[in-house]
């Protein structure tokens, strides 16, 4: 399924898990790190450094660039490690995330809940993906290096629905 977000917002609760998407938009870099400055500055009520709201946020710290490129090798980083922020997506309004591997319970039942999506691209496709990434801004906190909150225009990023808004999960089939 191809997606232009956010001129195709709709065909989001089409999704099922299991289904490839090729998805041209923005996705927002963000790791543990950025995720627990998020916590602090939402439990003491201060402002973000970006308007996440209808975002996708991809858990990934690319490489260095080389010249020439647009973002270094950006694979994913392994989701599980920001599961305890889940509760943090609804309340900054995110709509999707994309990392690898499965999600906790709890997790599961945040996004389900909130119509979060989880999508998962491959390990070891970070070369592969960075491809896919025509424009990439570092846009909040750059003492963090790799793990900076980076904006990133994309045309064609490959990746898997692994939670859909009726709870399926890949992670979950018995097969």
């Amino acid at each position: 399924m191809i997606i232009n977000y956010p001129l195709d917002k709709d065909l989001l609760k089409n999704i099922k898990a299991g289904d490839v998407i090729e998805f041209t938009g923005t996705i927002y870099t963000s790791r543990d790190a950025a995720h627990m400055r998020f916590e602090e500055m939402i439990n003491k009520g201060i402002e973000l450094p970006v308007d996440f709201k209808n975002s996708f946020i991809y858990y990934a710290g690319p490489t260095p660039t080389k010249p020439g490129n647009v973002i270094g090798s950006i694979g994913p980083t392994t989701s599980s490690r920001m599961d305890n922020f889940a509760y943090l997506m609804p309340k900054m309004g995110v709509v999707a995330t994309i990392g690898k591997g499965p999600r906790s319970e709890e997790c599961r039942k945040i996004y389900i809940e909130n119509k979060i999506l989880y999508f998962i691209t491959t390990g070891g496709c970070g070369a592969l993906l960075a491809k896919s990434v025509k424009e990439a801004k570092e846009i909040a906190f750059k003492d963090l290096g790799p793990e900076s909150i980076k904006e990133l225009k994309v045309e064609g990023f490959k990746m898997i629905c692994a939670i859909d808004y009726f709870g399926n999960d890949i992670f979950e089939r018995n097969n």
